[in-house]
């Protein structure tokens, strides 16, 4: 089947986040918003019309996440990505951040560390921080091509006997790394020998560009399933974050007994009934849009490294794995973070999200998020190329 991404339903007169809030973060609307990691790009058609389907019954009360939801996302990981998963191996959560929250409860202490390896994901760190325990900055390395790796010494540095949990984003967002199988084994290395537990925030699993290839971290060895959670979903795949459902996969049974003494006191219980038929839906008729979704946006991606490649003087691509997160080294407009902002929301109005809101790595960058219309790319990129030209401009004028 053909599908079509070169155009996309408004979000306009909705309650989207990215269009709601840009006069609170941009100071005006008149920005086309490209932050928050959501796509302007329709949900796919296979999953609302089994939400429709469901709407035919009449009542919509409590539910459990029938076996079926959890036994299509077994299956799509086993088979897709390698994994040895079972159902019972599978919680419900309504986010990734949740998950996360409830990891860090149920395997750190007050004032106990938890790894963070920036620039990262906001709430990576801002959980922490709200939770009382202590941020343990592991920074990722940064070579003079814009290629991001973990940085092993350091990381060894900074364990002591009070760190006990690893916040890994893999595929990275921002960065957009997938991490190949040896630095992850590093990682593994280290932590089995420290008992230090894995959180894995491997939602953007299925966005990857050949030919690269996720590897869950929990699938390493029988050592990375004793330590190892692992957060998946459907929301970013398939632009689904609306119907708030993910999953926490945990094999080993020591691991599920304590996050679930966390888990059981939040009160999660099952979820909505339309989420279910969501996330099972997509899992199960999902393959072939999710190809040509990925398609579509290397697509977008390689106009915006068409674009930036005309000014290497101001801007620089970090070469992209995964995510349909760009992630744009702009230190050559010499901006402080503020004046960078303002280039973007002012100049070529975009909103983007600013580099150092994933932590001081991030100055001088800005995310962009790609996932879009082929219409809106191209306006996109027509606005970028415009501010970057009368920069230019103005930089001759001047020299």
């Amino acid at each position: 089947m053909k599908y079509d991404f070169s155009a996309s339903a408004s979000r306009e007169d909705t309650n989207a986040e990215k269009y709601t809030l840009r006069k609170k973060l941009f100071a005006t609307e008149d920005v086309i918003p490209a932050w928050v990691a959501d796509m302007d790009i329709d949900t796919p058609d296979f999953v609302l019309n089994a939400v429709k389907k469901r709407l035919e019954h009449p009542v919509l009360g409590y539910e459990e996440v029938p076996e079926s939801a959890f036994e299509a996302q077994k299956e799509w990981m086993n088979t897709l990505h390698g994994t040895k998963i079972e159902v019972e191996d599978i919680f419900y959560s309504h986010s990734v951040v949740a998950s996360m929250h409830t990891a860090i409860e149920a395997f750190t202490k007050e004032g106990e560390g938890v790894i963070v390896q920036t620039p990262v994901y906001p709430p990576f760190f801002h959980s922490v921080k709200n939770l009382g325990r202590r941020v343990v900055k592991n920074s990722l390395r940064l070579d003079d091509d814009g290629y991001y790796t973990f940085d092993i010494e350091d990381f060894k540095a900074k364990i002591d006997k009070n760190t006990k949990l690893l916040l890994l984003c893999s595929p990275h967002n921002p960065v957009g790394r997938v991490w190949k199988r040896e630095e992850l084994q590093e990682i593994l290395d280290i932590c089995y020998e420290n008992n230090i537990i894995v959180f894995a925030d491997e939602i953007h699993s299925d966005l990857v560009y050949a030919p690269n290839v996720h590897i869950p971290f929990m699938s390493l060895d029988e050592r990375a399933e004793k330590i190892t959670l692992t957060a998946i979903g459907v929301g970013k795949t398939f632009n689904m974050a609306g119907f708030a459902m993910s999953s926490v996969v945990i094999q080993d049974e020591n691991l599920k007994k304590q996050f679930l003494k966390a888990y059981d006191k939040v009160h999660y219980a099952q979820g909505a009934s339309l989420s279910h038929v969501a996330f099972e839906a997509a899992y199960r008729n999902g393959k072939e849009w999710l190809e040509a979704l990925k398609v579509h946006l290397y697509h977008n991606y390689q106009m915006l490294e068409n674009l930036v490649s005309k000014y290497p003087e101001f801007v620089r691509l970090t070469p992209i794995e995964a995510t349909y997160l760009a992630w744009i080294d702009c230190r050559g407009l010499g901006l402080k973070n503020s004046a960078l902002k303002d280039f973007f929301v002012k100049e070529a109005r975009l909103g983007l999200n600013a580099g150092i809101s994933f932590g001081m790595q991030g100055s001088g960058f800005m995310r962009l998020n790609f996932a879009v219309s082929s219409a809106k790319m191209l306006e996109i990129i027509k606005r970028f190329e415009s501010a970057l030209q009368r920069k230019r401009v103005g930089k001759n004028k001047l020299g």
